[in-house]
């Protein structure tokens, strides 16, 4: 399935509110960015949390979609966020990647780096994976 970062916006238009750019799109992966700006910013200068969990879960939907089958929406069921260090400058690098694909859910991790690609924040989510009216469906992790 190809999709296109408009396909992702015109879906899901708190990607582009948020200010999320996608620079990869696959099963395999898929890479997004976000820029520090103040108006993202919390007490002690850094990006907001709620801006860094936004990302990852932008990121981790869109992997979880495109390792499911065509016209599947994703939805985050659970969320665990590991925040290391904070970005407090330039960008932060979104990478998410499926762990595993099952019946009608998917696990991905979405690593957050910043621009010394220094890991600030973890995430981990199950993002069910379902075609609407569709039921049950079986997806798979290619290669």
């Amino acid at each position: 399935m190809t999709v296109t970062a408009d396909d992702i916006y015109a879906m899901a238009p708190y990607a582009r509110t948020l200010g999320v750019r996608f620079t990869a799109l696959s099963a395999e992966g898929v890479d997004a960015e976000l820029d520090f700006v103040p108006e993202l910013s919390t007490a002690g200068g850094g990006l907001h949390g709620g801006a860094l969990m936004g990302l990852a879960d932008v990121a981790s939907a869109v992997c979880a979609a495109l390792n499911g089958p065509a016209g599947a929406v994703p939805a985050t069921t659970t969320s665990t966020t590991h925040f290391l260090r904070p970005v407090r400058e330039g960008t932060a690098y979104a990478k998410a990647r499926v762990l595993r694909v099952g019946r009608d859910t998917a696990v991905v991790e979405c690593d957050i780096e910043d621009e010394r690609h220094l890991l600030c924040t973890r995430v981990t989510q199950t993002v069910s994976v379902r075609v609407p009216g569709g039921g049950n469906v079986t997806a798979s992790v290619p290669g």
